[in-house]
């Protein structure tokens, strides 16, 4: 966490008159590095999972974040629900989820998980592990908690048990070239430009903006923060069960094989 903790008031959300959700995509696409450029059909179909998974939710307009655990994709992407339940895509990016095979690791789990202020965020504290990495990036970047989850064990028998999910950046100089792999111990990763999106414009935070409401404040949240009428509070995880790399999925890039399996090695 930050050592002077500072605490942060809602900020001022954008005009609803000006623009809509989607809107969102523009800055989606000057801000965040790096991006995939997935075809309109592949956008269609998460969109798909995302409304019949969310069916049974009373939901206002708000952004989703949606993470796609399967080995061959490793992604990480936002949508908006209009007001008529329609997904929209925003953008995507490379992501890391759980890569069974080591102890402590799991697989991250799928489902629909609930970002709220009962599980608080924190910051990263840009010190390094015994191996010499930022498991959870620089200093700064927010750490999305979503609690105590069940998921299963990537080790031994197997079976399940329980693990912290969290959604966060990593080492920015020696991991985040690895972002579109499975590489984590069960958390998921993401580039720490779409850490600062996500931050920056309250994607997930609508239970914090709620609570701001009421009242309390969060050292957490940005002083720069630039909310939206939008603000969402899910992370859905799926695993579309691939069994072939499309071509718009990021590679494994051949020059992170320099890495050692132990400087490899992270926090979550």
């Amino acid at each position: 966490m930050f050592a002077a903790a500072c605490a942060a008031t809602a900020g001022t959300s954008r005009d609803r008159a000006s623009f809509d959700g989607t809107s969102l995509a523009q800055n989606y696409a000057q801000e965040v590095r790096p991006r995939l450029t997935v075809p309109d059909a592949e956008q269609n179909a998460w969109a798909l999972v995302l409304s019949t998974l969310l069916a049974d939710k009373d939901l206002a307009p708000q952004y989703v974040v949606l993470v796609d655990r399967n080995p061959l994709i490793q992604a990480v992407t936002i949508y908006w629900m209009a007001p008529d339940r329609t997904f929209h895509f925003i953008g995507a990016s490379p992501a890391s989820t759980g890569k069974p095979g080591s102890f402590d690791h799991f697989i991250t789990p799928t489902g629909i998980f609930e970002h709220t202020i009962a599980s608080p965020d924190f910051r990263a504290e840009g010190t390094r592990n015994e191996n010499g990495i930022l498991g959870y990036g620089r200093k700064g970047m927010r750490v999305y908690d979503f609690g105590w989850q069940e998921a299963e064990r990537g080790w031994g028998l197997g079976g399940e048990a329980t693990m912290r999910l969290q959604m966060h950046a990593t080492d920015p100089q020696l991991l985040e070239i690895r972002l579109g792999t499975i590489q984590s111990k069960g958390c998921i990763r993401i580039p720490a430009s779409l850490n600062t999106f996500i931050d920056r414009h309250a994607i997930l935070d609508a239970d914090y903006e709620q609570a701001m409401a009421n009242g309390q404040t969060f050292w957490v949240l940005s002083q720069t923060r630039e909310p939206t009428p939008w603000s969402g509070r899910y992370l859905v995880i799926v695993d579309t069960e691939r069994t072939s790399r499309p071509s718009w999925s990021r590679l494994r890039p051949k020059r992170e094989l320099v890495l050692s399996p132990q400087r490899a090695a992270t926090q979550q």
